[in-house]
């Protein structure tokens, strides 16, 4: 895996990681109702981002990679969503790592938009 400030070039690497790390800052949460139900619709955004792109790379033909692309890009701007409020409603202990994570989701948004915008 190729690194470029610690981040895969490989967008499906990148897609991996993100999901990965949203899952450990997710399970380092205090196990309140509202953590509980953020971190679940954080996990299922988190992870379609990934999964969603695999199926674009294996899209049958450019509408259908268009559709699943977009659908990666709904599913960042979701993440950066509900990060935004998991740090807004936790503890500054936990700000830090949220914020690395809501920029990564950021970032992913912007690469998917550039990538449907061409």
């Amino acid at each position: 895996m190729s690194q470029n400030q610690n981040k895969p070039y490989d967008l499906e690497d990148r897609t991996f990681e993100f999901a990965k790390k949203i899952r450990l800052f997710v399970k380092k949460l205090p196990k309140t109702i509202t953590n509980i139900e953020d971190g679940k619709q954080l996990i299922r955004s988190s992870g379609s981002i990934g999964a969603n792109y695999i199926e674009a790379n294996e899209a049958l033909s450019k509408k259908d990679f268009m559709m699943r692309t977009k659908i990666c890009r709904k599913e960042a701007k979701e993440s950066a969503y509900w990060l935004r409020l998991i740090i807004e409603i936790n503890d500054v202990e936990y700000k830090n790592e949220g914020l690395a994570l809501f920029n990564e989701a950021v970032e992913l948004k912007k690469i998917f938009s550039s990538i449907v915008n061409k």
